[in-house]
């Protein structure tokens, strides 16, 4: 099994990431609080587009180290960063998915874009998920908190019967995703480790990427669903693109959060216009 160590982190961790295909290479950094397996339905399809796709498992996810400490944006980005030196790639087109929208924006910022051809965002928490006085479209603290709580207390109830149903609106798109989608989401999401689950939500909860939009240099698309009522559009990508100066900002009508598995033919189609351009 591949694995990277970041040995520069404050305790060295391993990444398990997975690497198929040639080409430019398009790294996908996958959401909250799942894995890299999230991304099936792109890899496949980058794969045959001529790119070289390479997804990882986030610490504290999937098969990588799972420390007690350290989930702010700034060690997490350090894990993406020991990854493009240790395969010294190039010319790298970076994907964010939710939370992964972070070590995007934090990777300009922390690392510049020497190494960055191209960025991607998809239904990203970039830039403030926090309903703050100058963010009044955000998520209420008392609504953060209780995630929080509810993880604490039952973090298998919560993914289970709360947070995955309204990850894809469930009710609204048994046409797109299937109940055994939803199954492996959890089977997956359970497996995580529970600290790494919550010290990871915190820091998408409460990091402010405002100031960080500028850093972001390079041609960037911007994709979220305009029914996405886990990342609300008007406090997410809506201000991306108005921060961001070079930005392709598409909308996928009716898409939820999960745009990714139940608008898979729509986004692959948007995203690969966008890295063959």
């Amino acid at each position: 099994m591949p694995f990277i160590t970041n040995k520069k982190a404050k305790v060295q961790v391993d990444i398990f990431y997975e690497d198929y295909g040639n080409g430019q290479p398009v790294i996908l950094i996958h959401g909250w609080p799942l894995s890299q397996k999230t991304w099936e339905q792109q890899v496949w399809k980058l794969v045959d587009e001529g790119f070289r796709c390479i997804s990882y498992d986030r610490r504290g996810f999937g098969t990588s180290s799972s420390p007690w400490e350290d989930y702010d944006y700034t060690t997490l980005t350090s894990d993406l960063h020991a990854l493009i030196e240790e395969l010294d790639l190039t010319n790298v087109i970076l994907v964010g998915f939710s939370m992964g929208g972070g070590e995007v924006v934090r990777y300009f910022t922390n690392y510049g874009s020497d190494r960055i051809a191209k960025a991607v965002l998809i239904s990203s928490i970039i830039p403030l998920v926090k309903k703050k006085e100058d963010n009044p479209n955000g998520v209420p603290e008392n609504d953060l908190n209780g995630i929080i709580d509810a993880l604490e207390k039952d973090r298998v109830h919560f993914l289970k019967n709360k947070f995955h149903k309204g990850f894809y609106n469930y009710e609204n798109n048994k046409d797109r995703v299937s109940a055994a989608q939803l199954d492996y989401d959890f089977t997956v999401a359970s497996w995580a480790s529970p600290r790494a689950t919550i010290q990871t939500a915190l820091s998408w909860m409460h990091t402010d990427f405002r100031p960080e939009l500028q850093n972001v240099t390079v041609p960037t698309l911007i994709v979220h669903g305009d029914a996405d009522g886990t990342v609300p559009i008007e406090t997410s990508s809506k201000q991306a693109a108005s921060g961001i100066i070079d930005n392709r900002f598409e909308v996928i009508k009716g898409a939820p959060h999960g745009l990714h598995i139940t608008h898979a033919t729509e986004l692959n189609k948007i995203l690969i216009s966008f890295l063959k351009k």
